[in-house]
């Protein structure tokens, strides 16, 4: 097997057979949102309309998020003179959060985009660059040490385009490009379409949920739905119920336990044995496998009564109220996140999705502000739910399992992937990893 040689460049060592170039000198053109004139005031930002602008929050690292959205009518969309995405456009932030990447398709819904003023579009051509593998690049810490470097200003950091001009591109053959580009790009998809999936998994649950426990239309003992086949209805405080179902205090269906933080004054409480769960951890995330802190075995015993065992319902109480939730292993959340571990019967499954169809109730409590609405551990423990007979429960709880099963094996099955690909990244674009292309055709 022939070696590859390495030279000394100022990005590190690369394959004797790369290249090396600015931005300024490779065939890239960057397009900022706007300059300076014709910029929509914020009254103009409406929650639907002609052209989706952009914002730093809808450019998270590695891909579009569109849940907060901003739009723009058609004429003063037509007033803007440049920064509107092309299918295969890259966008780049430059301003607050700086550095993140997200390449615009033509999967992607929304056909009218325009950028702001805190990111820049990268236009490639095609000629330096295949432009998956620039995408994945830009990804890398070889690019993203310089942007950290080139990055001005502490409040609010700033990447301006005569800067983003000085990074420096290490560029193999393109042949090569295609081979890189090709691996990572499939362990992407994967790890895309687990999410997916997830997403349609969670769809289901929800589905079923509503179907059994608001519509009232789980199966009778004669496998028909309840409600269309005439069950008995009975008042309550909640509306109109099963009968034999109750309205119970969400104590009534397991402990409430509100979290704590250890002293961060000692250092030996944090390290890697035990989740510390905050609410960043929560976003988006059916099970929270991942968290930004973990605590020692020493930080976990200074609060043993709070810790969490596996499938505890986790729901965000102060700050962003209205999070939910399930632990995959025993944790430990702070005081911002009350939590249910459920008492034998009762499903934390169902919890969960009754917490999570809850949701803009206990955001409207938690951003209360007084004594009587703050959603404090007692508060939160008053809500009230309507509960189904055992029988029906456990039933649910069988069924929904399933689901829920599956969602949690894709979740560890994406960061498993994750750490692939972020290992294989640094090698393969450095050069220390070859490939080629007839290999992955």
């Amino acid at each position: 097997m022939k070696r590859t040689k390495f030279k000394e460049t100022e990005i590190g060592r690369i394959p004797e057979d790369w290249g090396v170039k600015t931005f300024k000198n490779v065939s890239v053109d960057i397009i900022d949102g706007y300059r300076g004139i014709n910029y929509p005031p914020k009254s103009d930002f409406k929650s639907e309309g002609f052209c989706l602008f952009l914002n730093t929050k809808n450019v998270p690292h590695y891909r579009f998020d569109f849940s907060e959205c901003d739009f723009i009518d058609k004429e003063r969309d037509q007033l803007l003179r440049k920064g509107k995405l092309q299918s295969g456009d890259l966008v780049l932030t430059t301003r607050g959060t700086v550095g993140n990447i997200a390449h615009f398709h033509d999967e992607i819904d929304f056909s009218e985009i325009r950028i702001n003023s805190g990111m820049v579009i990268l236009r490639n051509q095609e000629k330096d660059f295949e432009t998956k593998f620039l995408y994945l690049m830009l990804r890398s810490s070889i690019i993203r040490n310089q942007i950290v470097t080139y990055s001005t200003g502490s409040a609010q950091p700033q990447l301006p385009i005569r800067d983003i001009n000085k990074i420096k591109l290490p560029i193999p053959p393109m042949a090569e490009q295609k081979a890189i580009a090709k691996i990572l790009s499939d362990l992407d998809s994967k790890i895309e379409l687990n999410l997916e999936m997830n997403k349609t998994l969670e769809a289901i649950g929800q589905a079923l949920f509503k179907r059994w426990f608001v519509d009232f239309e789980f199966p009778n003992e004669n496998g028909e739905p309840y409600k269309s086949s005439n069950g008995e209805m009975v008042d309550s405080e909640l509306g109109a119920i099963p009968k034999g179902w109750e309205v119970v205090e969400l104590k009534e269906c397991g402990d409430i336990i509100c979290g704590k933080t250890p002293s961060t004054k000692n250092k030996d409480n944090y390290g890697d044995d035990m989740p510390f769960i905050t609410i960043p951890d929560m976003r988006g995330q059916v099970f929270v496998i991942k968290t930004e802190k973990k605590l020692s075995l020493v930080g976990a015993k200074t609060q043993n009564k709070k810790e969490l065992p596996p499938l505890s319902v986790c729901v965000s109480c102060i700050a962003t109220p209205g999070l939910v939730s399930l632990t995959s292993e025993s944790s430990h959340t702070n005081q911002q996140i009350n939590s249910i571990v459920c008492r034998e019967g009762v499903s934390p499954y169902f919890i969960y999705l009754i917490m999570n169809n809850m949701s803009e109730q206990i955001k409207l409590l938690g951003l209360g502000g007084t004594a009587t609405l703050n959603l404090n551990t007692g508060n939160f423990g008053k809500i009230k739910i309507t509960c189904p007979l055992e029988k029906l429960m456990r039933c649910f709880h069988a069924l929904i399992t399933i689901i829920f099963d599956r969602i949690l094996q894709n979740i560890n099955e994406i960061e498993s992937l994750s750490q692939i690909r972020n290992s294989l990244l640094p090698c393969l674009m450095s050069g220390k990893v070859r490939v080629k292309e007839k290999e992955w055709n």
